[in-house]
Formats: structure tokens, C-alpha cells, sequence
């Protein structure tokens, strides 16, 4: 919806007015960037012998393994998740009440518990029951729960946005109502939210940081241990930030290109997700019938 349905566009007062408080607040930023500095300058944190264990190769490979160890968390929550979130899209939407309602008690469930909760309780409150889990499976199996009852409410949405009469075409060719879902729909469906699909793993994958919590030597984890080695834990978390930033810039950089692309592809029948994690709805951009199902 074009904003320009509530507002109307700035004359020429208006955009000077804009342009004099940009400059204000960028010159106020700048003034506490350097007041920042020149205090951590006072305080040494910029000398040069506190950055310079972090070029040593053995450092760079102890933080690499870290990066490593992130990538395989998030690569396993990744799976797991949109899996799982296929499985619960498809059980919303099912013709029984009784998947239905399940569907629909799991993830509002899932979405309305805390991660790091949900975290801790795999990794410490399992063990009394007897279930010791690898840090790593417990960071992934978390991952999983949680954004799995996210992206079945992206899935979901994608499928509702779709014309039902794609559904009707595949039944008149013969194929029955889980044939249509499978072949039909569901690719459909995953084609228009990729955007949204890459922007929740993107998500995700900064949520790796979390295994901090439980001692998994996480990307955070290995700059918190290089900090105390070398007493640089402010020059090590500045890396690590660092390496986290362009990750997820260039990440982020794609999901837009995807919006774009597919936005151009499906300008006729579009859909919008608005709202947070805990209250996902579907806006439909165009007047056709929804319902995929």
C-alpha cells in the first residue's frame, strides 16, 4: 500500500526542513562517535598491542573454527526449520480439525516461547531426564522448533496467497487434494516467499549467538575466550561484530534482490507479511480470490 495514502508528498519547506534536521542528527552522531573514541583512546583500548594477537594466524584459525561451527548450527536449524515448517503449513490447512488444531497449538506454542528459554531448557533441562544432547544438536533442535512455527506462518501465507483456481485446474486434470498440495500449490507457494523465507533464515542465523549461553564455542563464544586470553575482549567482540555485520549485510543484500525480483514476477498477485513473530497476518495486494487449499 503506497504511502502516499496517508500523507501528503513534502513541498519545498518541508524538504529543507527534513535536510536541516538529517544534517543535525548526523552531526550530533558524528560529535558522539568521537566523544566515544577519544574516551576509548583515554582509556588505551586503541593501542596497537591490543589489536595485534588478533592477526596472529593461530587466532584467525581459532576464530575461524568458531565461524565454522556457526555455519553448522545454523545450516542444521535451517533444515530443520523449513521442514518443519512445511509440516505444519500443510497441517493448518488440512481438511481434518484435528491436524488442524494441532497445527495450530504447536506453533502458536513454539512461536510464543522465548529461544534462549527454549534453549536452556534443551541443554539443562533435559539432563534430568536423562537425555544429554551435544551442545551442538541442542542449539540446532532449538533453532528448529522455534523458527519452524515461524516459517509455517510464511508458508502458510504463501499458500493462502495463491488463486484457488489453481487448485481447481489440478483437480480437473485428475490429481486428488494432496497431489495438488504437493505439485501444485506448495512449489507455488515457495516461489513467492522466498524473500520472506531468506529473511527469517537470515534470522537465524544471528540467532546461532545464542548458543553463547549454553558454552557452544560459537563464532561469540571464541571471541569472548580469544578476549580473556589476551585481556582484549573489547577488540575481540569489535571482530567478531564485524564478521557478523558482513555476513549479514551481503545476506540481507540478496533477500532484497529476491523481493525485487519476485515482486516484478508477481506485481499482479502479490502478498505482504506484516506484524512480528507472534502476530503474522497476510495482506493481499490484489482483489483476487485467496486460498491456495
Amino acid at each position: 500500500m503506497s504511502g502516499g495514502l496517508f500523507a501528503d508528498a513534502l513541498g519545498p519547506r518541508g524538504r529543507r526542513r527534513v535536510a536541516v534536521w538529517s544534517v543535525l542528527a548526523l552531526a550530533v552522531l558524528a560529535g558522539v562517535a568521537w566523544e566515544a573514541l577519544r574516551r576509548l583512546g583515554d582509556a588505551g583500548q586503541l593501542d596497537a598491542e591490543r589489536w595485534q594477537p588478533l592477526a596472529d594466524p593461530r587466532v584467525i584459525r581459532f576464530f575461524l573454527e568458531g565461524a565454522r561451527n556457526t555455519v553448522v548450527a545454523a545450516g542444521g536449524g535451517m533444515v530443520g526449520a523449513v521442514a518443519l515448517g512445511l509440516v505444519l503449513a500443510v497441517g493448518r490447512l488440512a481438511r481434518t480439525p484435528v491436524l488442524r488444531v494441532l497445527a495450530g497449538a504447536w506453533v502458536q506454542f513454539f512461536r510464543a516461547f522465548p529461544l534462549l528459554l527454549l534453549l536452556i531448557f534443551l541443554a539443562y533441562g533435559l539432563r534430568s531426564y536423562g537425555i544429554n544432547l551435544p551442545l551442538v544438536w541442542t542449539l540446532v533442535l532449538a533453532l528448529a522448533l522455534y523458527n519452524g512455527a515461524v516459517l509455517g506462518e510464511i508458508f502458510r501465507a504463501g499458500i493462502l496467497s495463491l488463486d484457488r483456481g489453481q487448485t481447481e485446474a489440478a483437480y480437473v486434470v485428475g490429481l486428488g487434494y494432496w497431489q495438488a498440495l504437493r505439485l501444485v500449490v506448495v512449489p507455488q507457494a515457495l516461489r513467492r516467499m522466498v524473500p520472506a523465507i531468506v529473511s527469517q533464515l537470515i534470522t537465524l542465523l544471528k540467532d546461532t549467538s545464542l548458543g553463547f549461553f549454553v558454552l557452544y564455542e560459537e563464532l561469540l563464544r571464541r571471541g569472548q575466550l580469544a578476549g580473556q586470553e589476551f585481556g582484549n575482549l573489547l577488540q575481540s567482540l569489535v571482530v567478531v561484530a564485524g564478521i557478523y555485520i558482513a555476513v549479514n549485510l551481503a545476506l540481507s543484500r540478496v533477500a532484497r534482490r529476491l523481493e525485487v525480483r519476485q515482486r516484478r514476477r508477481y506485481r499482479g498477485g502479490g502478498v505482504d507479511l506484516t506484524g512480528g513473530p507472534e502476530d503474522l497476518v497476510v495482506v493481499e495486494r490484489d482483489s483476487a480470490p485467496a486460498g491456495g487449499v
